[in-house]
C-alpha cells in the first residue's frame, strides 16, 4: 500500500493517468492525495473529476481556488472568464452530482500518523496545524449547507482582509481563510498578504517573503502544497513540499510517493 502526492491537475488528465500506470496505481491498495485545483484551464476538466470521483476513497483532493471558482460559477455563469475551461463540466448530464462531491471536499487535510498537512496554498507562519484544520472546517461547514453556500461563494472574492484577525466575523472570516489556504504565496510575518505577485520566490515584493521562508508553528510537520507554479516544484525548503510544476502551462506534472520521497514526472505530451 503506497500514498502518493499529486500537484495541480487543472484538468489535465492525460498526464495523471500516465503517472498513475508508471507507478502501477491500484485505488484497491494505494491511495492519491490531490493538492486541489482539479479543473480549468486544461483540456479535460470533466473527465478529471470524474476519474477523481471514481478512485472513491482512495482519493484524498483539497480545494483550489480554481475548484472554487467552479463552485461560484456554477451559481451565476457571469463569472465564467474567457480563460476557463469549465463549460462541460456547467452542461454535463451529471454536474449535480459532481459539484456535489466537490463541494464535500476539505479544505485542508492533516494524517497525523504521517505527520503531514497539505493544502492547495500551504500553512501560514502565524497558525498551528490544529488552528489551520479548524479554520478549513468552518469553510468547509457553509459549502455544505445549502443555505449558506450562495452567499458564501458569491462574496468569496477579494483580496480583504489581507491579514488573519481572530476577531474576524461572516464572510471577511470566511474570505480570509479561504486566501490563506487557497491562494497564498507571499506574506510578512505578522501574516499580512500579498494576493497580487505570482512569480517565483526572488521575486517578493517589498517586506514580504515566501510563506514557507518563515519559522513554523509546528516544524515537525511536512507541508505538501501546490497552487504556485512558478516555484517549478521547489520550495528549497526542508519539509515543504512544492508539487505544482506548471503541467497546464506545458511544463510537468508531478507525483511524489509519500512513503519514499521519490518523484515521478509527465509532461503534456508523454
Amino acid at each position: 500500500m503506497t500514498t502518493y502526492a499529486v500537484g495541480d491537475l487543472q484538468g489535465c488528465l492525460g498526464p495523471l493517468k500516465v503517472l498513475l500506470e508508471r507507478v502501477d496505481f491500484n485505488p484497491s491498495r494505494d491511495t492519491l492525495w490531490s493538492v486541489g485545483d482539479l479543473v480549468n484551464r486544461g483540456p479535460d476538466s470533466l473527465g478529471t473529476l470524474r476519474f477523481l470521483d471514481s478512485l472513491g476513497g482512495a482519493c484524498i483532493a483539497v480545494l483550489g481556488n480554481h475548484d472554487l471558482h467552479l463552485l461560484a460559477t456554477a451559481q451565476d455563469a457571469t463569472r465564467l472568464r474567457k480563460s476557463d475551461t469549465l463549460l462541460a463540466i456547467l452542461k454535463a448530464d451529471d454536474r449535480a452530482r459532481l459539484l456535489g462531491n466537490l463541494r464535500e471536499r476539505p479544505l485542508a487535510h492533516f494524517d497525523a500518523n504521517r505527520g503531514i498537512f497539505m493544502s492547495h496554498a500551504g500553512i501560514p507562519p502565524i497558525w498551528t496545524v490544529a488552528q489551520a484544520m479548524k479554520y478549513a472546517a468552518e469553510v468547509e461547514a457553509v459549502l455544505r449547507d445549502p443555505d449558506h453556500c450562495q452567499s458564501f461563494l458569491a462574496n468569496m472574492y477579494g483580496n480583504q482582509p489581507d491579514r488573519w484577525s481572530e476577531s474576524l466575523s461572516g464572510l471577511e472570516r470566511l474570505r480570509s481563510i479561504t486566501n490563506y489556504l487557497t491562494r497564498m504565496r507571499f506574506c510578512k510575518a505578522d501574516g499580512t498578504l500579498d494576493l497580487k505577485s505570482k512569480d517565483g520566490q526572488d521575486t517578493a515584493p517589498s517586506g514580504f517573503a515566501p510563506w514557507f521562508t518563515y519559522p513554523r508553528k509546528d516544524p515537525e510537520i511536512q507541508v505538501i502544497f501546490g497552487h504556485w507554479a512558478a516555484l517549478e516544484g521547489k520550495s528549497n525548503t526542508r519539509d515543504v513540499h512544492a508539487l505544482d510544476s506548471g503541467c497546464v502551462w506545458g511544463n510537468h506534472m508531478t507525483l511524489m510517493n509519500l512513503d519514499t520521497g521519490e518523484r515521478h514526472q509527465c509532461s503534456c505530451g508523454d
